[in-house]
C-alpha cells in the first residue's frame, strides 16, 4: 500500500536509525520501491523535536535489479547522493543479510558508486572525481568573509580556509556563498583549519539540513581544495576531522577520490505515526 494513501493506524513500518561519523540518517528498506514518502513526511520524520530526528531519510530500493539509494535531506529535498549515508546504506545491507560482505555496487542520482564493506570496520566507498570548477568564490558568516574554491563532487561545494575554526561562531543561518549564481540549486559549505601533515579540521554546512556533525562528499571536497591550497599534486590523502569524528580521503592523479569511514546501525523505529494522513 502506497504511503501516500492513508495508512491503518495498525499498519507498522519498520525503518533504521543509524551515523557515520555523527551524520546521521533513518533508512528504510523498500527494495520493490513501494512506499512514496513526500517531503511533509520525510521533514517530519528527520525533525530532531518532534520526529526521530535526523540529517537525511534514505529509502533503499531496487531499479532494474540494482540497489539505489534514495536520498532526501531532512527538509524534504532531493539529494545526488551522501557519502556518509551511502556507506550506512552498505552497513544496513550487509548486517541485515541483503548483500555479502566484501565489493559492490550501490546506484544513485550521481552514478554508480563502489564500496568496499566488511563485515566490521571501516567502509571505503569510490565517490568519482572530484572536480575544481577553477571559479573564484567568497563565504562569509558572522561578521567574517574568506576566499575560497568552487568544488564539485556530483553535488556543490563552497571550501574555505581559516585560521581557527572558533572563528566561524555559531551557523544558526546559513553562510552566504558569492557570486550567488555561482550556485543555482544550492550550496554546501566547509569551514577548513590546516592542523598538520596531511590533516585538517572541517566545519560544514548542507543544504536542506544546516550544520551537521560531518559531510562525506563534503570531505571529499575539503581533500581537493587542501591539496590546491597546499600547492600538491596528486595523487594525495588526507585525514579529516568533522566533529563527528574521523574520516580519510584518497585522492588519484586523475582526482578520483576514495572515502573511508565508519558506519553504524543503532535501533529500528516504527515511522508510521508519522505517515498517517
Amino acid at each position: 500500500m502506497p504511503i501516500n494513501s492513508a495508512l491503518d493506524m495498525n499498519t507498522s513500518l519498520i525503518a533504521t536509525y543509524g551515523h557515520g561519523t555523527e551524520n546521521d540518517f533513518v533508512l528504510l528498506f523498500d527494495p520493490h520501491d513501494e512506499h512514496s514518502i513526500t517531503t511533509a513526511q520525510t521533514a517530519a520524520i528527520c525533525n530532531r523535536t518532534t520526529g526521530i530526528g535526523a540529517d537525511g531519510l534514505i529509502r533503499i530500493i531496487k531499479r532494474d535489479g540494482k540497489w539505489f539509494m534514495d536520498y532526501r535531506n531532512s527538509d524534504g529535498s532531493l539529494a545526488e547522493m551522501c557519502g556518509n549515508g551511502i556507506r550506512v546504506m552498505a552497513r544496513y545491507l550487509v548486517e541485515r543479510g541483503h548483500e555479502n560482505e566484501g565489493i559492490f555496487a550501490i546506484n544513485t542520482r550521481d552514478g554508480v558508486k563502489h564500496l568496499r564493506v566488511p563485515m566490521t570496520g571501516n567502509i571505503s566507498v569510490n565517490m568519482g572525481q572530484v572536480t575544481d570548477e577553477d571559479e573564484e568564490i567568497t563565504a562569509s558568516t558572522n561578521g567574517h568573509i574568506w576566499n575560497g574554491y568552487k568544488i564539485s563532487v556530483g553535488n556543490p561545494h563552497a571550501v574555505v580556509f581559516v585560521e581557527e575554526i572558533a572563528q566561524v561562531g555559531a551557523m544558526d543561518e546559513p553562510p552566504v556563498v558569492r557570486p550567488k549564481d555561482a550556485y543555482p540549486e544550492g550550496f554546501n559549505v566547509e569551514f577548513v583549519q590546516i592542523t598538520g601533515d596531511h590533516e585538517v579540521k572541517m566545519r560544514v554546512y548542507e543544504r536542506g539540513s544546516g550544520e551537521t556533525r560531518s559531510c562525506g562528499t563534503g570531505t571529499c571536497a575539503v581533500a581537493l581544495a587542501a591539496s590546491l591550497y597546499s600547492k600538491e599534486r596528486l595523487p594525495s590523502k588526507w585525514v579529516v576531522y568533522p566533529p563527528g569524528g574521523r574520516l580519510e580521503v584518497e585522492i588519484d592523479g586523475h582526482s578520483n577520490a576514495t572515502l573511508i569511514g565508519p558506519a553504524v546501525l543503532l535501533a529500528d523505529h516504527d515511522i508510521s505515526r508519522f505517515l498517517v494522513e
